[in-house]
């Protein structure tokens, strides 16, 4: 049986709501097309939608109420609000401010969601652990993850994104923090950007909302100095990770194996190693800043290494399928969620650990976005890495990746497509047994067809 979240009089006190009928709720919604039985149904309001007009389907598939900002029938469960979207900030607050759980917050330029599923996995290994869904890390997704928290929680993880400055800020004031990692500084959101120092300070705004917590920093990044800086501003303890010889939690060396890395490691000059069930130094080196995180909650890290060794990729992050083309089997890695140059470089590296000693790395890539005014030059100079790597074909689609398909020595053009729909319709002929293909790009390109022609394709 689910754990009760709100009940009607607890939810009135949360947000100064006004409460009709007597309710309790297991769960909480902001989209009818998904909600259960049990789940408080937020109606949110979006520039094309009116979460009011979804009340009554959601009702009817089971939710035990609405939170909505007006009557809409007095047979109705509900809880009424001035403001819907602060309602639902109001439940966040209570629930942070009712939970016993010590909460971490992730962000970073990439490797937030991989962080945040590693992070519940290990911290499972000390008690219960709750944490972000998928990627509801903006100004809805944090109160939503934060009033989904069961009471019993005794970990919670939260992933905290963002695009502009001040917005983590705001979210790390309603989440307060007991430890904090930042996994790395990169060139990303960059057309809401001066430079990449700019997103180090933006980054750093985790830290305003901890008191006497900890920060975990990538020691390996050039802005860590940049970073540690804000941390010890905000009083905070400072715990590192990265293969720089003066990090806490050190990467030795890692070497793949069949589904994954064996990674050796050392704290205070002590050993140890273990294997993950994914691929690529960026996923050791996150590890690690997970394993110091557990290590800051003070929990003795060994204890959560078996835990740890069972994660894999999530969906359009890394996840790798065996497909068949025309001439036979092929490996399928699905990065399609989203691109950017340092993630492609990671991506790229993946790309060659899967690659078959008589078959083919093939790179289908479409566009970065958000690169700002550089954007054509940050395409182009992947070029750089596709010939250091020799990986032996890409195809490319959209505006942006023109400028990468131009740059690329002849013998490693593939061909380039309009947009992710052509790159899926013609794609196969160019395919054959023995290759190890990548799909990345941003999410907006939706990829995601590719890969979805790639896995059902024969």
């Amino acid at each position: 049986m689910k754990e009760m979240l709100w009940d009607s009089a607890a939810a009135e006190s949360a947000t100064g709501g006004k409460a009709q009928g007597n309710w309790r709720a297991t769960g909480v919604s902001i989209d009818s097309r998904t909600v259960e039985k049990g789940d408080l149904f937020i109606a949110l309001k979006g520039e094309n939608f009116d979460g009011h007009d979804f009340v009554k389907p959601a009702l009817e598939k089971g939710a035990a109420a609405a939170m909505v900002s007006r009557n809409i029938g007095e047979n109705f469960s509900l809880l009424i609000v001035p403001d819907v979207a602060e309602g639902l900030w109001d439940l966040g607050t209570a629930s942070r401010k009712r939970t016993h759980a010590k909460i971490i917050g992730v962000t970073g330029s990439v490797g937030k969601t991989g962080t945040k599923e590693m992070l519940k996995l290990a911290l499972a290994a000390f008690g219960e652990t709750y944490a972000t869904v998928g990627n509801l890390n903006n100004h809805f997704g944090a109160p939503l993850s934060l009033a989904r928290m069961p009471k019993s929680a005794e970990y919670g993880v939260f992933e905290l994104g963002m695009n502009h400055a001040g917005e983590i800020a705001l979210l790390t004031n309603l989440i307060k923090p007991d430890v904090a990692i930042i996994t790395t500084i990169e060139a990303v959101h960059l057309e809401f950007f001066a430079d990449v120092s700019a997103i180090a300070d933006a980054k750093s705004e985790i830290f305003l909302g901890m008191e006497n917590g900890v920060a975990v920093l990538n020691m390996d990044n050039v802005n860590f100095p940049r970073l540690k800086k804000h941390a010890e501003k905000q009083g905070l303890k400072i715990k590192t990770f990265g293969a720089a010889p003066e990090a806490d939690f050190r990467l030795v060396s890692y070497e793949n194996i069949p589904d994954g890395i064996h990674v050796e490691a050392t704290v205070n000059g002590k050993k140890f190693a273990y294997d993950l069930q994914a691929p690529g130094r960026h996923s050791a080196l996150n590890s690690l800043g997970v394993l110091a995180v557990v290590d800051a909650l003070g929990e003795d890290f060994h204890g959560c290494l078996k835990n740890l060794s069972g994660y894999s990729p999530t969906k359009g992050r890394g996840q790798v399928f065996e497909i068949v083309t025309k001439g036979g089997k092929a490996i399928l890695i699905d990065d399609s969620y989203n691109a950017s140059p340092a993630s492609c470089r990671a991506a790229f590296e993946v790309l060659l650990a899967r690659k078959n000693a008589d078959g083919r790395a093939i790179a289908l890539l479409g566009d970065m976005r958000e690169l700002g005014k550089n954007s054509a030059d940050l395409h182009a100079l992947l070029a750089e890495d596709i010939v250091a790597r020799d990986i032996d074909l890409v195809f490319t689609c959209g505006e942006l990746m023109a400028n990468l398909y131009a740059a690329l020595p002849k013998d490693k053009r593939g061909g380039h497509y309009a947009d992710s729909a052509e790159m899926a319709a013609k794609i196969m002929d160019e395919l054959r047994g023995g290759d190890a293909i990548l799909v990345k790009g941003s999410n907006g390109m939706k990829m995601i067809k590719v890969v979805e022609k790639l896995k059902n394709a024969l």
